[in-house]
C-alpha cells in the first residue's frame, strides 16, 4: 500500500473516532438510564436537540462561546430530566417496557412539536470553530477535534463518577438489582431521579458539541437517537464502557463507509449494524448474556 494511501486511512479513521466520542456522550446517557431503571428512554433525541438550541441560541443572541454554554445546557436539561423522570417515567418504571416506551414517546412528540412551532424546521449551526488543525500529514477538522476533547472528557469523569464515588456505586448498584439496593439502604428513588438527570445531561453536551459540527434542525434528535439505540445494542444495553467502545466503532464504519462509498449511504451503516449485532451477537460486546 502506498504511503500516500495509509496516511488518508488514517486520518479518515482517525476523523471516525473523533466523531464516535461525541456519539458516545449521546449513547452512554441513554445505556445509563437504561441500566439503571430499564426504561427505553425515546425523548432522549430531543433532549439533546434542545442542548443544541440551548447553545446555538445564547451564542446568536448573546455571542456566548459554545464551550462556554455547556455550563447552561448541562445542568439545563439535567433540572429538566429529573422532572421528566419525577412527574412522568416514575409513573411507569416498574410496568412493562413497552408503557416507558410509550410515554417516553410521547413526550418525544410533543417537545418535538413545541420546537418546530417555536423554531420551524430552518436548519441552524454555530460556527464558532473554524478552518482545521495540522499534525504533519494530517489534517483534522477543528471543531471535531475540540468536540473529541470535551466529549472524552465529561464522559471520564461520568466513568469514574459511578466507578469511584459512593453515590456511583449506588447507582451501579441499581442497576444491578433494585430490590437487593434498597434493601442494603440505597434509596432507589433518588438514584433514579438522579440517573435521568445525569442521563439527560449527557444528551445536552453532545447537543452542544454536535450544533458545532452539523446544522441542526428541531428533527435532528430523531436521526441521532436511532444511532444512539444501535450504539448500545451493539455495545450492550446497560454497559456504560460497551456504549463508549459502540460508539467509536459506530464513527469508524460512518467515516470509511463515507470514503469508499458516500455520505449518504454511511447514514444507513447505523441500521446495518443494528440488524448484524441482533442476529448473531444480541447481548454485544459487553452486555449480560441471559
Amino acid at each position: 500500500m502506498p504511503v500516500e494511501s495509509a496516511v488518508t486511512l488514517l486520518q479518515v479513521a482517525i476523523g471516525g473516532v473523533l466523531l464516535g466520542a461525541v456519539y458516545a456522550l449521546l449513547a452512554c446517557g441513554l445505556n445509563l438510564i437504561f441500566g439503571v431503571m430499564r426504561v427505553i428512554n425515546v425523548a432522549h433525541g430531543e433532549l439533546m436537540m434542545l442542548g443544541s438550541y440551548t447553545t446555538f441560541w445564547l451564542f446568536f443572541l448573546l455571542g456566548i462561546n459554545p464551550l462556554l454554554s455547556l455550563l447552561f445546557s448541562i445542568p439545563l436539561m439535567f433540572l429538566l430530566g429529573m422532572g421528566i423522570q419525577k412527574f412522568l417515567v416514575s409513573r411507569v418504571v416498574k410496568a412493562p417496557e413497552l408503557m416507558s416506551l410509550l410515554v417516553t414517546f410521547g413526550i418525544s412528540m410533543f417537545i418535538l412539536s413545541l420546537a418546530l412551532y417555536f423554531w420551524s424546521a430552518d436548519f441552524r449551526s454555530v460556527p464558532y470553530f473554524t478552518g482545521s488543525i495540522t499534525l504533519g500529514s494530517f489534517a483534522f477538522s477543528r471543531p471535531r477535534v475540540i468536540a473529541f476533547g470535551i466529549a472524552v472528557v465529561i464522559t471520564l469523569a461520568v466513568y469514574i463518577f459511578l466507578k469511584k464515588t459512593k453515590l456511583g456505586k449506588a447507582v451501579r448498584a441499581t442497576s444491578q438489582s433494585s430490590e437487593v439496593a434498597a434493601i442494603c439502604g440505597v434509596d432507589v428513588e433518588r438514584i433514579r431521579l438522579l440517573t435521568f438527570g445525569l442521563g439527560s445531561a449527557l444528551a445536552a453536551a453532545a447537543g452542544s458539541l454536535l450544533v458545532v459540527i452539523y446544522a441542526v434542525n428541531p428533527s435532528t434528535g430523531q436521526t441521532f437517537i436511532l444511532k444512539a439505540f444501535a450504539i448500545i445494542v451493539l455495545g450492550g444495553m446497560g454497559s456504560f464502557l460497551g456504549a463508549f467502545i459502540g460508539a467509536l466503532i459506530l464513527g469508524l464504519a460512518e467515516a470509511f463507509t463515507s470514503f469508499f462509498f458516500t455520505a449518504q449511504l454511511s447514514e444507513a451503516v447505523a441500521y446495518l449494524l443494528l440488524i448484524l449485532v441482533l442476529l448473531f451477537m444480541p447481548s454485544g460486546l459487553l452486555g449480560e448474556r441471559e
